[in-house]
């Protein structure tokens, strides 16, 4: 019953992806007239991106330290959740981490929380805690681009693979709710660096979703006069 329960789920997130991108291309749009073209850190952020995408297709992947974020991912939202992590398991072919209990977010946080992201972001405040202003702001940029890349690339070849996490709450909810979830940390990115603001995202989202929404209801009602015919 859950299982069906999660399908259903999933079927309806659906629509909620199409409008996800939506408001993402929008955002994307945004931010760079708004701009009037772009800063030296945004373009060192696309430059740590396109980096770690050559060292991708050029290099073997660096699959033990993807391992390792995966797992102690999955060990900081369980301690997040009041969970205690133990006997964490790191190998070339999988890794492991025992927790005292789980949930939805601590099992599908390593494909939705870019850990060595967050490490370059966690090291960016402490320096810019004791150093004001941040130095060398374009290198860090270009960190969070070139760690971020990776936590993209590694998440699209585990997806394609067959993932205890994802089959637990099954192939299209896990899916659908990563996606949605990725892009909302990436809108969270746009407002946090450029312009744009959470209302501007928040009504855009709105007409959005509501859109994609809508056009799936329009289409199952067409659907259901022609049935009926």
């Amino acid at each position: 019953m859950a299982g069906f329960a999660r399908l259903l789920i999933g079927l309806m997130l659906l629509p909620a992806c199409w409008g996800a991108t939506r408001v993402l291309v929008d955002a994307i749009r945004a931010a760079a007239d708004s701009n009037g073209g772009l800063s030296v850190e945004a373009i060192t952020l696309l430059g740590g991106i396109v980096a770690f995408v050559f060292c991708w297709l050029a290099l073997p992947h660096p699959v033990r330290t993807y391992v390792f974020g995966h797992e102690l991912t999955h060990a900081l939202w369980g301690l997040a959740f009041g969970a205690r992590p133990s006997d964490v398991r790191v190998s070339a072919s999988g890794g492991s981490v025992k927790l005292t209990k789980t949930n939805l977010l601590i099992t599908l946080a390593p494909y939705f929380f870019p850990f060595y992201t967050f490490l370059v972001i966690v090291a960016a405040l402490v320096t810019f805690a004791f150093l004001r202003p941040l130095p060398f702001l374009p290198l860090w940029m270009f960190l969070i681009g070139f760690t971020w890349a990776f936590h993209a690339l590694f998440t699209l070849e585990t997806l394609a693979q067959r993932q205890p996490d994802i089959k637990l709450y099954g192939r299209l909810f896990s899916w659908t709710f990563i996606y949605v979830v990725n892009v909302f940390f990436i809108l969270l990115w746009l407002v946090a660096m450029t312009p744009l603001t959470f209302g501007r995202l928040a009504d855009d989202a709105t007409i959005r979703l509501g859109a994609a929404y809508q056009g799936v209801f329009q289409a199952f009602r067409t659907l259901s006069h022609l049935y009926a015919r």
